[in-house]
């Protein structure tokens, strides 16, 4: 392969930067037009658990506001995949074999396992949180309507949806500073109990304060855990 000159390189990096800036303006353009339909999805798990459901629009800007949120959120989605893509692209040929094979697990699982994470909250997390919040609320001991305002529970949605999907790095964090010769799986079989409790206070922190949530979160990631030892080289550091 001939080798690029330093203008060549920042030639290249220059294109792909402006590739990335025009993909994420035609994915926010495609955002505000699906946007309506991600924000009924994304209520789908709280409509589901409770009849007779309405929610509150606390501002005469709130539909605004709501679908520049989304916009922006679907844009960003988009546009990572693709921006992974182009720094693989622009970094590829100057790696080394084995470092290619280091590198490219992280561009492919680190969004799938971010998804994985985030369904999980979406379809396992959320019906059960949301059911236990509205009986808790209707069970109140004085007359109570039930009706949160929409900025406020896509705001808690979409953070949670985030924190699970990062939670869920947790074993490609582990595989790689294995690989990399930085953590021993020894080690980490020795810490167990250390980063079982660890798992149980992020989850503390990361969630709701209910215990239900907690344990949703903390049960998958201490899976992951014991997973991501199954994976890695038996050498000592």
């Amino acid at each position: 392969m001939k080798k690029m000159t330093m203008m060549q390189h920042f030639s290249e990096l220059r294109r792909r930067v402006l590739w990335t800036i025009g993909f994420f303006i035609l994915t926010f353009g495609l955002g505000w037009w699906v946007a309506p339909y991600v924000q009924e999805f994304l209520t789908w798990p709280l409509i589901s658990v409770w009849d007779d459901a309405q929610m509150l629009y606390t501002g005469i800007t709130d539909g605004l506001m709501i679908s520049l949120s989304l916009s922006l959120l679907i844009a960003i989605m988009l546009t990572i995949p693709f921006a992974l893509y182009q720094i693989w692209a622009f970094v590829a040929p100057g790696l080394h074999q084995n470092e290619k094979r280091f590198v490219l697990p992280i561009f492919i699982l680190s969004p799938l396992l971010f998804l994985v994470g985030a369904a999980f909250a979406f379809y396992v997390l959320f019906p059960t949180v949301f059911r236990f919040f509205i009986d808790l609320n209707e069970m109140a001991p004085v007359p109570a309507i039930v009706m949160p305002a929409v900025r406020d529970y896509l705001a808690f949605a979409i953070g949670m949806l985030k924190v699970f999907g990062i939670a869920f790095q947790l074993p490609l964090i582990l595989v790689l500073l294995n690989r990399a010769g930085i953590l021993a799986r020894e080690r980490v079989i020795k810490m167990r109990r250390y980063a079982i409790v660890f798992i149980v206070i992020i989850a503390a922190i990361l969630t709701p304060p209910d215990v239900v949530s907690q344990i949703l979160l903390a049960l998958p990631m201490w899976a992951l855990f014991e997973i991501s030892i199954l994976f890695m080289k038996k050498t000592n550091v």
